[in-house]
């Protein structure tokens, strides 16, 4: 599930032309830091905005519209 959240937040991004890092956080801390509670999970500028499902690129890029 991780990679296809992966890919398509990847495609969303690419699709609405922003510059974007992808991070695999595995450090339990961290994670719970953001408030995950369920894996896979999607942080923007470590704060989670999607938890627990694996979303498509369309999705992901409502997302990221609303945080412009």
């Amino acid at each position: 599930m991780y990679r296809l959240l992966t890919a398509n937040a990847e495609a969303a991004a690419k699709e609405l032309g922003i510059d974007y890092e992808i991070e695999k956080i595995t450090d339990i801390g961290r994670i719970t830091d953001m408030g995950v509670m369920m894996t896979p999970a999607l942080a923007i500028n470590d704060t989670a905005v999607l938890s627990g499902k694996t979303s498509s690129p369309g999705e992901i890029k409502t997302i990221l519209k609303n945080l412009q």
